[in-house]
């Protein structure tokens, strides 16, 4: 029985075994977090996250059988409560965009500092959204570029939802936001909550795109 128990589960899915183990390490060393397992492949991190409950999967995209991005998809399909975040080389548009619409909840590119790493897996655990310096810069000239036809208005937001969705869309926590609304961290939490259920968006990735497509979150 372990009395001090870390707070955060964390499984890690990589193929290469020097970098996972190295990984492994490094993050069972820093406190409040708990390596339970680690997988070689997306086959493999479906099947650990089933059996082990994890609170964030640390998983890389380029793996044999499913890549990280199939294997993402899949856990959210299954209703798996694990946050995903992507810890790869891969820095191209396309697989950034495919991680958050799979349900990523962050995106580092492997390099990143160790605090980093660490700041990111207690922010997706949260339920926030986390993207490294490039990785964010991409996101939003990539957004920017999005011209959509029939923009959504959203008419189904109170404009107090309104206003938190085009802040969340433009980058801010629910710290950030609260100070900014002069509301309480809670009522913030709240509003995101509702937000996301009258959207019936799948995470605040998911939310952050569509507010972006329909313009928000560039004032």
């Amino acid at each position: 029985m372990h009395i001090d128990a870390p707070e955060l589960r964390v499984l890690i899915a990589d193929d290469h075994p020097v970098y996972r183990d190295g990984l492994a390490v490094l993050l069972g060393s820093l406190p409040g977090i708990e390596v339970v397992g680690t997988a070689s492949d997306g086959v493999d991190a479906l099947s650990k996250t089933g059996k082990l409950l994890p609170d964030v999967v640390v998983m890389d995209i380029q793996m044999p059988d499913i890549d990280g991005i199939q294997a993402t998809r899949r856990l959210r399909q299954s209703g798996s409560a694990a946050a995903v975040l992507m810890l790869t080389m891969n820095e191209e548009d396309e697989a950034v965009l495919d991680a958050m619409r799979a349900g990523a909840r962050g995106y580092l590119v492997k390099g990143a500092a160790q605090d980093e790493i660490e700041r990111a897996i207690h922010a997706v655990a949260a339920g926030g959204a986390v993207f490294g310096s490039a990785i964010a810069e991409k996101i939003s000239g990539l957004l920017a570029d999005v011209k959509p036809a029939a923009p959504e208005t959203f008419e189904e937001l109170t404009a107090r939802e309104r206003e938190v969705l085009d802040l969340v869309a433009a980058g801010l926590n629910n710290s950030e936001i609260a100070a900014r609304l002069f509301l309480s961290d809670k009522t913030v939490r709240n509003a995101v909550s509702t937000i996301l259920s009258k959207l019936a968006a799948r995470d605040r990735p998911q939310m952050i795109i569509r507010a972006r497509e329909a313009g928000l979150g560039r004032g």
